[in-house]
């Protein structure tokens, strides 16, 4: 999870300031919903790739194939049931390796805000750009998934 604005590390007397993305979106949902599709084949199956292997348990790598080596690996850091999960990349495309992912829901009157914070990337690239643009279509999927339980029948996998 990351839960400071700007995380520092120290490297021969240099400061290096890691960069992350931050996206919020709100969903009209129970937290208990969106934590469900986070967490399972039949969500993450639906709104990411549906070559998957997934288990909600801390300590348990989930594995995403989108058609490409290295497919990508997550270890999951951490599960506090719905209210977060977060994730350490351990394999995928060079620029992820080491980075973490997390999300945040916090749940108001049936509405969950879900906070996606990517963080510790060494420099903004153009890849960077284009996976900030894609986790926004990610946390729009998981809308549509979490209000109508759209199925991705016909649509293409979020690769990244």
């Amino acid at each position: 999870m990351c839960n400071i604005t700007v995380r520092t590390l120290f490297i021969e007397s240099q400061a290096i300031i890691m960069e992350k993305i931050e996206i919020i979106n709100y969903i009209k949902s129970p937290s208990s919903k969106v934590y469900q599709a986070l967490t399972s084949e039949e969500g993450l199956g639906t709104i990411w790739t549906s070559k998957l292997k997934v288990k909600p348990v801390i300590g348990y790598i989930y594995e995403f194939n989108f058609n490409e080596d290295p497919h990508t690996k997550m270890l999951i850091t951490g599960l506090h049931e719905n209210q977060w999960i977060s994730w350490e990349c351990l394999a995928s495309n060079i620029e992820w390796v080491g980075t973490t992912v997390s999300f945040n829901l916090k749940e108001n009157n049936g509405t969950t805000a879900v906070l996606l914070k990517h963080c510790n990337w060494r420099e903004i690239t153009d890849y960077y750009r284009w996976c900030n643009y894609n986790w926004s279509m990610f946390l729009y999927r998981l809308k549509d998934y979490c209000e109508n339980k759209v199925e991705m029948a016909g649509k293409t996998a979020l690769k990244m």
